[in-house]
């Protein structure tokens, strides 16, 4: 009777209804319940075997000479036709500790982690955990201090965690269990067995980046492209820097482009740095130290595009009021460069403390704790939206000049050229960071590739958009490599 009433409770189709459970702590009752009522069972000389579609139990007695066992399970999930694989090994080391002749009981659950998510989406500490796998609880003598699980992925593109649901504190608990062993459907962890707090075990979507063979290429092949495009780009600057600044706006226009592609470039370089340091043993302060540049890089990047947005606004709005050179060049080095400095700062110095800087899986700023990420997305967004109001500005003023005002200055043409920069340059990295914001969430291999490719050639969109596509900076170069050419070209 139990059973059935167990198994209506856990079918697939009463999933949506666990939303509207007030009591976030249900789901962890009906677990508990669970063992409590499978610890109960009496078990024979014959093997317990009970099935259902959403709940199975199997048991034996063992002892100390009994070779190495293992529980497999078979189950349905979200129908009949669908099905979530699942085993239980008990280690032959661990059989040899038992003090005498014991039960041993194991209960597969496939639909208990979507609901143990539905009832926490509200608040708790394991809330935004991502089960992957079918939940396995276990009612085993307390000799047995380890536990071995084979759990299928549900979601076979991402990458995973064990996990053991701590009973006291009812969340999820990475660090009762470790990985042996993760194949693209299968994974294998070894838990620690403690009656009192964890019996029950399955794997979460990690946040770990997924560690596939094409975000690897792909990540390689953009970091090249992206580093070599920077440095091309620098070269042309330098190249052609006294042609292409002859007004204030074009000269405020190319300083705030060789500071958006040098801080790129560094932040490219950081990132190859702290995945060095990430993939060495921990080395806490080092990689401290190479998240907190690689965010002042980034937001630096970010910050000299809002400078160059003003610049655009100043060309736009205030034609016949020039300020100093000297003024221009400190307001923009201070936005580009101090705003960076005093958020990367208030990010480490506030959440280092507390040991809440840093992910747990890579030297990037963290999220699931202290959510410290925020310090660069809420920047970078907010300049995202400006910048595109910017846009707007421009397309509105450039569309009265050109219908009325035929004596425009030089900065304002220069101002309307420039902007044309920002209008493409600005959706690209909106969505380029969007998809990063989304990958937080989504562990799919799509998104992934998609954020790999837009972020690792990034460099290579501020070449072409921000130099190659320059009618002035295309005609100074041209003049600068082939001057007899130039000059025949004009002659004629």
């Amino acid at each position: 009777g139990y059973n059935k009433m167990a198994n209506h409770i856990l079918n697939s189709t009463t999933l949506p209804n666990w939303a509207y459970v007030s009591d976030q702590n249900a789901s962890s009752i009906l677990l508990e319940s669970v063992i409590s009522f499978a610890g109960k069972l009496r078990i024979g000389s014959s093997p317990l075997d009970v099935s259902d579609l959403f709940i199975a139990a199997k048991g034996a007695r063992i002892h100390k000479n009994t070779p190495e066992k293992s529980f497999t399970f078979s189950m349905g999930f979200n129908d009949s036709k669908s099905h979530l694989n699942g085993t239980v090994s008990l280690p032959r080391e661990g059989l040899q500790r038992l003090p005498a002749d014991s039960p041993v009981i194991v209960v597969a659950l496939p639909t208990l982690g979507p609901i143990i998510e539905k009832t926490l989406s509200k608040g708790g500490a394991s809330k935004g955990a991502s089960v992957n796998g079918m939940v396995l609880s276990v009612a085993l003598p307390e000799a047995l201090e380890k536990v071995s699980f084979a759990f299928e992925k549900m979601n076979k593109t991402a990458s995973a965690l064990c996990a053991a649901w701590h009973s006291a504190l009812r969340r999820w608990d990475e660090t009762a269990c470790e990985l042996e062993k993760e194949s693209p459907a299968v994974v294998t962890c070894r838990c620690q067995h403690r009656p009192a707090l964890f019996q029950s075990f399955s794997i979460l979507v990690s946040p770990v980046a997924l560690k596939h063979p094409a975000l690897h290429f792909i990540t390689c092949v953009g970091l090249v492209v992206s580093i070599c495009s920077l440095v091309l780009c620098l070269a042309i600057e330098a190249a052609v820097w006294r042609q292409v600044t002859q007004t204030q706006i074009s000269y405020m226009r190319h300083v705030c482009l060789v500071n958006i592609a040098t801080s790129l470039l560094v932040a490219d370089a950081l990132f190859i740095v702290a995945a060095f340091v990430n993939g060495t043993p921990r080395n806490h302060n080092g990689c401290v130290a190479a998240t907190f540049f690689v965010h002042f890089s980034y937001l630096a990047l970010f910050f000299w595009m809002l400078a160059l947005g003003f610049l655009i606004l100043y060309g736009l709005l205030f034609i016949f009021w020039h300020l100093r050179k000297s003024t221009l060049l400190a307001a923009a080095f201070g936005i580009g460069y101090g705003c960076p400095a005093v958020i990367a700062l208030l990010t480490v110095t506030t959440t280092e403390p507390r040991k809440g800087y840093l992910r747990d899986d890579a030297c990037w700023l963290n999220w699931n704790e202290t959510k410290a990420l925020l310090a660069f997305v809420i920047p970078a967004f907010l300049i995202i939206g400006v910048n595109l109001v910017v846009a707007l500005v421009v397309i509105a003023r450039s569309g009265r000049s050109s219908a009325g005002d035929r004596s425009k200055t030089q900065d304002l043409a220069t101002a309307i050229r420039v902007s044309k920069n920002l209008v493409l340059l600005t959706p690209l990295l909106g969505l380029t960071w969007g998809f990063g914001l989304a990958i937080v969430h989504d562990a799919s291999l799509a998104l992934h590739i998609v954020f790999s490719l837009l972020n690792a050639f990034q460099g290579f969109f501020i070449l072409l958009f921000g130099t190659l596509l320059d009618r002035k900076t295309r005609e100074s170069l041209q003049m600068k490599c082939f001057p007899s050419k130039t000059s025949s070209d004009t002659t004629l």
